[in-house]
């Protein structure tokens, strides 16, 4: 009755509808022009996650921990004097850009110096100018050699590489103004580059963040034009006449545009997930528009009146299409649950736009078709080919007489598929969506190879107490710990409060290197009051690594990208050590940053993501039962849509393909999409079995005769449409494609195989009286 309604309300008030539609298409295309592409990489873990909670306290102490850019250069000729004074120039010119805070480099680099008469030290830089001769470059080169605390730093041990770090003013950093000063850097890099013949290496997450937000804008265009593109020649295929071409693709665009807008409007940026909505709604969004037409061309030819065939194509396909676009929006809907900013607004935002899209394409397609002429005898497509009708009549005969086959054969590829399962690598790198062979990623690899990564690590140690940092034993326990994790290859040289005071012992005794050292109890006092005397740029040291209270204190290390699996196991095997030398009763240490965030967002999405998986295959349960009643009714839906899961998983394992957050998506979004086909086979046969007398056979026969190519043909536009994006630079987008579409393929044929299989061993507990749920036609 409802759909009933629905279809007269459409067709009685279609040009009011229309405009109304149009004007709301309006509305959403101009808040689509104000979409953005995110500039902070995205928030993973949740905002009540402890680690979270403690992260954000440690910015709001010491400030944002990856807010630097490096640029580094691998060279005999580093104290050249020409290639000296370009360096340094780079720097000065760098140190004049609004937006950058501070420059270091073997160039820029300041030196501690102690006042006797006013008891302090005065910071100055190194170099002030050009050097006018190479003896006064090697004169820095010898000073510079002096100075331990910049040493693996700015200059590798073995002293042919050197780098640039960049630090930008916190309020640019995670906004579009930090894009300029990253062009900036690369046109001065690249000049240098030019005149002296040396590679220039750049790197840090800042830049690492804005490559993948250029990227995720360029790949959105190519998506979508490829997406359409596919699609008008898959409908072209399968139905050789153009309004059927034509409009479907003009009324998905719309639901794109919609898509876009519902993004701006819920205060979402275009991230690497929701960056791929656009396409995903094509692909999703064409055999809603396929299937009202496909009715509408069937009760046409049935009743030869246009206006009542529309009527029925609303009416009959309306509740077939809403329940096979709620089970797919679940599948994107559930990755809300797992409470991650990221995800969240990735399954919110799909999940509206596919509602959307449906809506569209069941008011837009009976309402554009009432205005054009009535249907001529359509010209035979692949659809009404004969190698259609051979496969058809080849799969029923093969659930006929080979269900033993088809059971062996399902039970056999799950066994295999479970020993690829055992294989799964499950592993996440920060980098891990770029290219293998973007400039990005090798640069990265530079600076891992030469100055043990760039990504950042924090330790934060409370001592409990005010003026604990300032205790010699405190100091003591810090520089075990910094030597602790410095021993591990995957972390740097550390620098904190336990450097700044052996570059300050240093200083105090006439800059010796042998007294680059931490003040033993009487020296401790005074080297601490000149400290605390000192003035002038560069002084913020000692504020830059304790808090005001000298409660907290903050060491930093650079880390290579070694993947969350290595990670987890070194971190693990940290914390006993780390236990040992602060004891957790008196402090709290805390490794964080954004590398240690990353780490741990991962962790959390693939957990959370499993219990995803289950709210999705829970909630397409309840829509089954809802549909078709009966506990047997849901084990025969839902095992035809596993199996492709348990498959997919299998290849995973076999092909080393890590399970991490962008490939686990796979699971939800597919179980989703592959059991619309199951609803679209059941529907029609539960139809076939409530109004008929035919035999259960025949009407297994028929189900898979008239609905085998709607199925075939949604599987080919989801085959392709997905598989565009194997066209990506980024490594999880092409997984997301290659699995999806071959999860979808094999749902597609355990849909058409193990199914009608499964009906047909039921065939004798079925007692058509006892039949429930809602009469849905397919």
């Amino acid at each position: 009755m409802f759909w009933k309604k629905t279809a007269s309300f459409i067709l009685k008030n279609r040009l009011l509808v229309l405009i109304s539609v149009v004007a709301l298409s309006v509305f959403m295309s101009y808040e689509a022009s104000k979409v953005k592409i995110t500039f902070n990489g995205g928030k993973v873990l949740p905002v009540t996650d402890s680690a979270y909670i403690r992260y954000n306290q440690f910015k709001k102490m010491f400030g944002q921990d990856a807010s630097s850019m490096v640029i580094g250069i691998k060279s005999d000729k580093i104290f050249d004097k020409n290639i000296f004074n370009d360096w340094f120039q780079i720097g000065n010119d760098l140190r004049q850009v609004k937006g950058v805070k501070a420059v270091i480099s073997v160039a820029n680099v300041y030196n501690l110096q102690k006042d006797t008469a006013k008891h302090r030290f005065i910071i100055k830089p190194l170099v002030t100018g050009m050097l006018p001769t190479a003896q006064a470059v090697d004169s820095i080169k010898q000073k510079l050699a002096s100075l331990p605390f910049y040493k693996g730093v700015v200059l590798s041990n073995d002293g042919k590489s050197t780098l640039m770090a960049i630090t930008f003013d916190d309020k640019i950093i995670n906004t579009p103004y930090r894009v300029p000063i990253i062009n900036k850097i690369k046109k001065l890099g690249a000049a240098f580059e030019q005149k002296h013949g040396i590679k220039v290496h750049y790197s840090g997450l800042p830049l690492i963040r804005t490559v993948v937000g250029d990227l995720v804008a360029h790949e959105f265009s190519m998506f979508l034009s490829l997406s359409v593109l596919i699609t008008a020649i898959i409908l072209l295929a399968f139905f050789r006449s153009f309004f059927p071409v034509v409009f479907p693709i003009i009324i998905v665009v719309l639901g794109v545009v919609w898509s876009l807008g519902t993004l701006v409007l819920m205060h979402y940026e275009m991230t690497i997930l929701t960056g791929i909505i656009p396409p995903l709604i094509v692909v999703i969004g064409i055999p809603n528009t396929i299937f009202i037409l496909n009715k509408y061309y069937h009760e046409y030819e049935l009743c030869g009146d246009k206006m009542k065939a529309l009527h029925l194509a609303i009416e009959k396909a309306g509740i077939t299409t809403f329940i096979a676009n709620i089970t797919t929006a679940i599948g994107f809907g559930v990755l809300c649950f797992t409470n991650s900013e990221l995800l969240t607004q990735f399954g919110l935002v799909a999940s509206i736009s596919i509602i959307a899209t449906f809506a569209l394409s069941l008011i837009l397609v009976p309402i554009i078709f009432s205005y054009l002429p009535s249907p001529k005898p359509q010209k035979a497509g692949i659809k009404d080919s004969k190698l259609m009708a051979k496969v058809l009549s080849g799969l029923d005969k093969l659930v006929h007489n080979k269900r033993k086959t088809i059971y062996i054969g399902t039970l056999v590829l799950i066994a295999i598929s479970c020993v690829g399962i055992y294989q799964i690598n499950i592993n996440g790198f920060v980098v891990d969506d770029l290219p293998q062979h973007n400039n990005t990623l090798e640069d990265l690899k530079f600076f891992e190879a030469n100055f043990n990564g760039v990504l950042p690590l924090e330790v934060s140690i409370d001592t409990k107490r005010k003026n604990g940092v300032v205790n010699l034993g405190v100091i003591r326990k810090v520089e075990k710990l910094e030597k602790l994790i410095s021993s591990y290859p995957q972390f740097s040289r550390s620098i904190s409060l336990i450097q700044v005071l052996k570059f300050s012992t240093q200083a105090f005794y006439g800059g010796a290197p042998e007294y680059y050292r931490l003040p033993d109890g009487l020296e401790q006092n005074f080297i601490l009051n000149y400290a605390g005397n000192s003035t002038g740029k560069g002084t913020s040291a000692l504020n830059s690594y304790v808090d005001s209270t000298k409660q907290v204190t903050r060491v930093t290390f650079e880390m290579v990208d070694a993947g969350s699996k290595k990670m987890n196991v070194v971190l693990a095997e940290l914390q006993p050590r780390i236990d040992s030398i602060f004891n957790p009763k008196k402090f709290h240490v805390e490794l964080t940053g954004s590398s240690i965030i990353f780490i741990k967002g991962t962790n959390y999405l693939l957990i959370n993501l499993y219990e995803s998986l289950a709210w999705a295959i829970f909630l397409i349960a309840i829509v089954m039962w809802i549909l078709f009643r009966g506990v047997k009714m849901i084990a025969v839906s839902l095992v035809p849509n596993l199996v492709p899961l348990i498959i997919t998983a299998g290849i995973m394992g076999f092909f080393g393909i890590p399970l991490k957050p962008s490939t686990i998506l796979i699971f939800s979004i597919a179980m989703g999409i592959s059991s619309d086909q199951t609803i679209y086979f059941i529907t029609r046969y539960r139809h076939e079995l409530r109004n008929t007398r035919k035999s259960i056979s025949v009407i297994v026969s028929d189900t898979i005769r008239e609905t085998g190519v709607s199925m075939i043909f949604i599987a080919t536009v989801l085959f392709f449409g997905f598989g565009v994006f194997v066209v990506s630079k980024f490594g999880g987008t092409q997984a997301l494609g290659i699995l999806l579409s071959i999860t979808l393929l094999v749902a597609m044929i355990s849909n058409l195989t193990l199914l009608p299989a499964f009906l047909l061993t039921l065939e004798k507990g079925v007692d058509r009286k006892k039949i429930k749920g809602p009469d849905i036609e397919e």
